[in-house]
């Protein structure tokens, strides 16, 4: 029987923080499904299917794809009912500090108690890329900044063809 994960989140856009969570994953499933929430109350940056492509890209030929299979899907809705559509026991979440953890029991306890079959495991980011938000990447992107050093070089090409001329 093979361990199936699930890590949801907009990724948008996706962040190198993002794809430090997708590599520790790997030690952990077989299979892990990266899952876009769709809110409809929200513009996002990129379109879903855009963010799709673009981690498809990002995790293409990762060291951990030899040994985790990762698939890409949409969901909108619970992020507890994605997970199990996909047929996952494990919903990953990634942690900076400790606002994100505060955040994330929250959330867990809440998961727990409308899937108490599908666990919650929490993987702290790596130091080289704890500080780094999809929310400032946005900020800095929409005002000319470079942030090639906070995103996969795929995002970093998505983001520059956003750039306001000048």
């Amino acid at each position: 029987m093979s361990r199936i994960a699930l890590y949801a989140g907009s990724f948008d856009p996706l962040t190198n923080g993002h794809l430090d969570i997708i590599q520790s994953a790997g030690a952990l499933c077989d299979e892990l499904v990266v899952a876009i929430g769709i809110h409809p109350g929200k513009t996002p940056m990129f379109a879903a299917e855009e963010r799709a492509s673009l981690i498809e890209r990002a995790t293409w030929g990762l060291d951990v794809t030899a040994a985790c299979k990762i698939s890409v899907v949409t969901f909108s809705g619970l992020a507890v009912e994605a997970a199990r559509a996909a047929g996952a026991s494990l919903m990953l979440r990634g942690l900076r500090d400790g606002t994100d953890f505060d955040d994330e029991m929250r959330m867990a306890a809440m998961n727990a108690v409308m899937a108490p079959e599908i666990k919650t495991v929490f993987l702290a980011t790596s130091p080289p890329v704890r500080h780094i938000s999809a929310t400032l990447v946005r900020q800095i992107a929409a005002l000319g900044g470079d942030v090639s050093a906070f995103v996969p070089g795929a995002v970093a090409q998505a983001l520059a063809k956003r750039r306001p001329p000048g």
